[in-house]
């Protein structure tokens, strides 16, 4: 059954304690199966997560020939009987991934053709930075009513490109793109965040000869062939921080397996600045919990080492509970707060603005989006049979948050949304001390 037609139902009030482990890394995973489609050869990942995703970048690979087969959470993709290079699936605008597809395929054919990219509604999302990168490896891209067609004339070749912003969706293309393209390639001003280290590591058990360096560089010597390799997916940093949330707002005690806290950097500082605590456990194993009454803050989102846009929709959800006057300025998506309005309804107190409430230097300055939170706490937030609706994927852990903190029963739709990016959420939650079902709506 559709997870469309459920809900989940949550009871809240309580603090949380218990322990639970992250899941692989969303944000790396799917990459991941992308970048297997360069080898000659079978590629095996290991700790894949049960997420929404996954299955859609399944579906987009076996679509156009390649054979995976699945273990539990081991995949091995065996590119070598690629035979199309549409990528044909109807839900596979419902994600990011098919811009990456033109990079990783545009090696093995002289013509991708992909179709239009989704994703969640939280802002502009071009992929003028996937284009631009294509051009620059000696390709060409047209843009269609279905999608994006590219083609090249002979092997890519390597090319010096400046990214206008260090986005990590356009490092990945370039990456995909300069590992066989013929030459040196340098991307300046690239992305940094763990899941590129995590790909760069993977290339180059590929076969791959890339160079990192100070000040965002990337050097990539091409080579004229890349094999399989095995790789496990390393824990989900996303995911530990909203947990750590979770302890955070509703004064519980959460411990978190299968996370390397190297990767939560700035997050850590945060979450102790307003009140927060954690203990390392275990190399891969750490304990959340609230040190002391919560305090407020000024959170400015930026690209890694910063602090995470998709750690602020659980970051707020525990300012919520903070003696003070908080503030939150995204600066990496324009459109992120769409969230607040139903946390209001369970009883916070938010307010937007379309000033730039912080001292980074903001790409969304003067340009009118509410793209600025005032966070005013400590509020009780209640529920009475309350239904709120998921706006995107990272906002759906948030409201599971807000739901357990809240005092009564709420219930939560659209949970596709955030299955897409947040495997066996009930039961992983349920085994702590939170009543959470999944129910028929």
């Amino acid at each position: 059954m559709a997870s469309d037609q459920f809900v989940y139902r949550i009871r809240g009030g309580e603090p949380v304690v218990g322990h639970l482990t992250a899941l692989g890394a969303k944000n790396f995973a799917t990459k991941a199966m992308v970048a297997a489609l360069l080898a000659d050869t079978p590629t095996q990942l290991l700790n894949c997560p049960p997420i929404g995703d996954v299955v859609i970048t399944h579906s987009m690979l076996e679509a156009i020939g390649a054979k995976i087969h699945a273990d539990g959470t081991t995949l091995t993709i065996d590119p070598t009987d690629i035979t199309s290079s549409q990528v044909p699936i109807p839900d596979s605008g419902s994600n990011r991934i098919p811009i990456l597809l033109l990079g990783a395929l545009l090696h093995r054919f002289d013509e991708v053709a992909v179709p239009v990219v989704g994703g969640c509604r939280i802002g502009e999302r071009p992929v003028d930075f996937h284009l631009m990168a294509i051009e620059h490896f000696g390709g060409t891209v047209t843009t269609t009513k279905e999608g994006y067609v590219a083609r090249r004339r002979g092997r890519l070749r390597g090319t010096q490109i400046r990214l206008p912003y260090p986005s990590v969706g356009a490092t990945e293309t370039c990456l995909f793109l300069g590992v066989m393209a013929e030459g040196r390639s340098l991307i300046a001003n690239a992305a940094i965040e763990p899941e590129i280290i995590e790909l760069i590591t993977l290339l180059r058990s590929m076969g791959a000869v890339i160079f990192t360096s100070a000040g965002r560089e990337i050097v990539i010597e091409g080579v004229p062939q890349l094999l399989g390799t095995r790789m496990p997916i390393l824990g989900d940093r996303i995911e530990a921080a909203s947990w750590a949330c979770l302890a955070g707002a509703s004064d519980g005690d959460i411990t978190v397996s299968g996370i390397d806290p190297n990767h939560l950097g700035n997050f850590l500082a945060h979450f102790q600045q307003v009140g927060g605590g954690f203990e390392l456990l275990e190399p891969r194993k750490v304990r959340f919990f609230r040190r002391r009454a919560l305090t407020p803050t000024v959170v400015e989102t930026d690209v890694y080492p910063g602090f995470s846009t998709d750690w602020q929709q659980p970051f707020a959800i525990m300012l919520t509970q903070a003696h003070g006057i908080s503030i939150i300025h995204e600066t990496v998506y324009e459109n992120r707060f769409g969230y607040l309005k139903a946390l209001n309804e369970l009883g916070a107190n938010t307010q937007l603005t379309t000033h730039c409430l912080g001292g980074l230097a903001c790409r969304f300055s003067n340009q009118n989006h509410e793209h600025s939170a005032i966070i005013v706490g400590p509020t009780p937030l209640t529920s009475d049979e309350t239904m709120i609706t998921i706006p995107d994927l990272r906002a759906g852990l948030a409201y599971i948050i807000a739901a357990a903190i809240a005092r009564g029963t709420s219930y939560i739709r659209g949970i596709h949304l955030l299955e897409r990016g947040y495997g066996d959420v009930v039961p992983r939650l349920a085994q702590m001390n939170l009543h959470i079902e999944r129910v028929l709506r």
